[in-house]
């Protein structure tokens, strides 16, 4: 066990709360003593839904530890059921509570009661957040299915296709704005959603899934263990790109057509996107080959890889993931831009990855945003874990055509500031600036620089010279630290104590060559 301030995951009954909080009629008893219920705050604080999680507590406390805690099991789950009368009950331990053995679910399971109850068997010092909300939509899914093949009702003459949207959830990034650009996709080739889960769903509507004629696994992290065990069992195919792109838009809806049986030539030709043309403006084309180190959960770290690289024009330097369970996926995707993934759930770590690799724009998720202005690199956030600011009040979605156009905003812009920052460096000392006053028809106020003798970097490195770190700082932000490791590498290598003027423009013509 690794104590740790950040964390990129819960444990995996916060997994499970997730889809219990998307759903309908469905209720979570936990097994877990006082202090676990933390969790609540996730969903009314963070995410500011309007309501409680349908989570009840069992709420042990220490003094109970000596006593019957499984009879504090049995009375929760049949008060739980009594007060709410749910379609259909979840039941598990909290990590704390699992130490204790009282094996919840299989107590549950024995009260039989009217409606299914599915116990959650997650083990939460080897798994975590995704993977738990992945098993508990799987084992709900299965509860309310069956593993018996069901036929499908033939569809009638004129009747346009149905499709599953699986895989978003409460505390899931846009998904609230993915559904609803995802259905507008569908709406375009004539597709009708039939059962979107677990947003929104009950456990009545999990059993009409198999009336669709396939699936869309919109974020493997949750749905693609349900929708490979439904194409094993039900014989549903599902659409396995993500739509998040111009160019994985446009695979997208190829794909879905295929499996509907439409043409969809007419919504490609009109793809609505600005973000294609944007690329190819003046400003934009300024950015291309930008350095862009890549850190987030497994879905959008492989989409956001694609788009850096083949609608943006940016170099992608380092690309991983958080999420274990997609580290085949994440590698695969590194290995096409020659790199080696970064898999790993330490914030340390990653931040060390990415000051090796000295970009200029990073993309994660808010740890990397905080890594990001630790190391003055701009940073756009592609990912959870949430972040109140992941919700806004406004339509911003990452899917479909309008998500292609969020995306270029929100990566874009923060590289023009930095260019805004570099012009405001370069004239600093103009009049205009100065203490003759500017246009504006007032002098600013008077900035006042630190002048150290020499500028320490570290115990044995080359110090920097007060005029040496001054020429320094009119270097763009975004390059200043590439600019400055280069410099101190440069004299190291020759053996020179002091960095000035001199030794900077040295290293800049050394490997400018």
């Amino acid at each position: 066990m690794q104590l740790t301030l950040w964390t990129y995951e819960g444990p995996p009954h916060v997994g499970a709360m997730r889809i219990a909080t998307s759903m309908r009629e469905v209720h979570y008893v936990l097994h877990a003593p006082q202090g676990d219920t933390y969790a609540d705050l996730l969903f009314t604080m963070i995410e500011r839904r309007d309501k409680r999680p349908p989570v009840t507590y069992t709420t042990f406390q220490a003094r109970d530890l000596g006593g019957d805690t499984a009879n504090l099991v049995v009375s929760a789950v049949r008060d739980a059921y009594e007060r709410f009368k749910p379609q259909a009950l979840l039941v598990g331990d909290s990590c704390t509570a699992e130490l204790i053995q009282d094996q919840s679910g299989a107590l549950a399971m024995g009260m039989n009661l009217p409606v299914p109850v599915v116990p959650l068997e997650l083990p939460a010092y080897s798994k975590k957040e995704n993977w738990g909300a992945s098993e508990t939509f799987y084992h709900l899914v299965r509860a309310m299915v069956g593993s018996a093949k069901r036929e499908r009702p033939q569809r009638s003459a004129g009747q346009r296709p149905k499709a599953n949207l699986l895989g978003p959830t409460a505390l899931g990034f846009r998904s609230r704005d993915d559904v609803r650009e995802v259905r507008a996709l569908l709406e375009s080739v004539g597709v009708d959603v039939h059962v979107v889960a677990p947003w929104d769903a009950t456990p009545a509507q999990l059993q009409s899934l198999t009336d669709a004629d396939f699936n869309i696994c919109l974020y493997p992290e949750i749905a693609l263990t349900t929708a490979s065990w439904l194409q094993r069992t039900q014989g549903m195919p599902f659409v396995k790109t993500v739509p998040i792109g111009v160019g994985a838009t446009r695979d997208f809806l190829t794909e879905v057509g295929q499996l509907a049986g439409v043409d969809v030539s007419d919504a490609l030709d009109a793809a609505q996107s600005r973000l294609p043309w944007y690329s190819r403006s003046v400003d934009s084309t300024y950015l291309t080959g930008k350095r862009v180190f890549i850190f987030a959960d497994g879905t959008h770290a492989i989409a956001a890889a694609r788009i850096a690289r083949d609608e943006l024009g940016f170099t992608v330097v380092g690309l991983g993931t958080y999420s274990r369970e997609m580290a085949r996926d994440v590698r695969e995707a590194a290995q096409q831009y020659g790199l080696e993934a970064l898999i790993s759930d330490d914030y340390l770590e990653v931040e060390a990855a990415i000051a090796a690799a000295a970009p200029e724009l990073v993309l994660g998720s808010q740890m990397e945003r905080h890594i990001a202005k630790r190391l003055g690199v701009p940073c756009a956030v592609i990912s959870g874990p949430f972040h109140v600011q992941d919700v806004p009040a406004r339509h911003s979605p990452q899917m479909g055509w309008e998500g292609a156009n969020v995306i270029f905003d929100a990566w874009v812009h923060p590289l023009m500031m930095g260019l805004e920052e570099h012009l405001i460096g370069m004239f600093r000392e103009d009049f205009e600036f100065g203490e003759h006053g500017s246009h504006h028809g007032k002098a600013p106020a008077k900035r006042q620089e630190p002048e150290p003798l020499l500028v320490a970097v570290a115990a044995g490195a080359p110090a920097w010279t007060a005029d040496g770190e001054k020429e320094l700082k009119k270097i763009p932000f975004f390059v200043r630290k590439k600019a400055r490791m280069n410099t101190e590498k440069f004299a190291v290598e020759r053996g020179i104590a002091q960095i000035g003027v001199d030794t900077l423009y040295e290293a800049k013509a050394h490997y400018g060559k």
